[in-house]
């Protein structure tokens, strides 16, 4: 228990670390140098530092703009969002906005646009998703995201386009439509990294062949929150018989199901695949955890009377 704790722990601070420093490279050495756009208020802190450099000729680093932005959002957040997803992610943008001011700010890809677009975009993506991946974010819209969706329970996504499309093109007036579309390709590159390092909305179908399955959905329904559906199936090739499990469950708890599924019985066999939708009855990740929560909660009110 406490190996595995520190283990989850040093996860926690290694991805912390390494998602700031993903963010403060993607900015200093291929964004902000090449004049090439992020996305959110990343984004909106780099157009504000050039229109204040040359029209007033007043300079503010771009890391302490996004620095200023996060303040007023945290304060939202701590109050109307999860705080340890709030104060992590402030933590995580405190870090990234000191190292980009810290760090130089020079292109690795000299009279290559389109490579810093590219890999700006892939690293800001990678940092996000490996944050997100750790319950946090890496701060600016993940945030105000975080809580419209406690407030109301819908997404921002029109928001961010709006935002987004209007960086595009106030880069594209003042700065240059060139500039435009490298933002438009640096944009691109961010949320496809990003998705491929965080699938946790994508669902998926497992199927568990077991010989075991009252123990399988013993270990997964302590575990995990999701139904199973029991088949009866016989091997074609050996006659026996045999339960196959079937459950739907996110891309994100697939390896802990694997995990569950081996400690309950080594021999299962495990067939997934992609699904497209599901249309009812797939409960998300917040009912999920809290769900979860109470399962804990129960059973350690029924361990304390049980002690006493």
């Amino acid at each position: 228990m406490v190996w595995t704790s520190l283990k989850n722990y040093s996860i926690l601070v290694g991805g912390f670390i390494f998602g700031s420093l993903l963010v403060a490279v993607s900015m200093n050495f291929f964004f902000i140098p090449n004049n090439i756009f992020s996305a959110g208020f990343n984004g909106i802190a780099q157009l504000l530092n050039l229109f204040l450099t040359y029209l007033f000729h007043i300079h503010i680093e771009v890391g302490t703009m996004i620095l200023l932005f996060n303040i007023p959002i945290a304060i939202a957040g701590w109050f109307w969002a999860g705080r340890r997803f709030v104060v992590l992610s402030f933590l995580n943008n405190l870090l990234a906005s000191g190292l980009q001011v810290w760090m130089p700010k020079m292109s690795i890809v000299n009279n290559e646009p389109i490579l810093a677009a590219l890999f700006g975009g892939i690293l800001l993506g990678l940092a996000i998703g490996i944050t997100f991946r750790l319950g946090f974010s890496t701060g600016g819209m993940d945030v105000v995201a975080a809580i419209v969706q406690k407030r109301t329970g819908r997404s921002i996504g029109s928001v961010s386009m709006i935002i987004n499309g209007s960086i595009v093109l106030i880069a594209g007036f003042f700065i240059g439509w060139q500039n435009a579309m490298y933002t438009i390709i640096g944009i691109y590159a961010t949320s496809v990294a990003m998705d491929n390092i965080y699938t946790k909305h994508r669902k998926l179908t497992a199927f568990i062949v077991t010989k075991h399955p009252d123990e399988v959905i013993e270990n997964l329904q302590a575990n995990v929150v999701r139904g199973i559906t029991i088949l009866d199936s016989v091997g074609a090739y050996t006659k026996k018989p045999s339960k196959t499990l079937m459950m739907v469950l996110s891309r994100y708890e697939l390896n802990e199901m694997e995990e569950l599924t081996k400690e309950a019985d080594p021999d299962a066999f495990i067939n997934v695949l992609n699904t497209v939708d599901v249309s009812n009855n797939f409960i998300n990740e917040d009912l999920q955890r809290q769900i979860q929560i109470e399962k804990i909660a129960a059973k350690k009110q029924i361990s304390d009377v049980l002690n006493n």
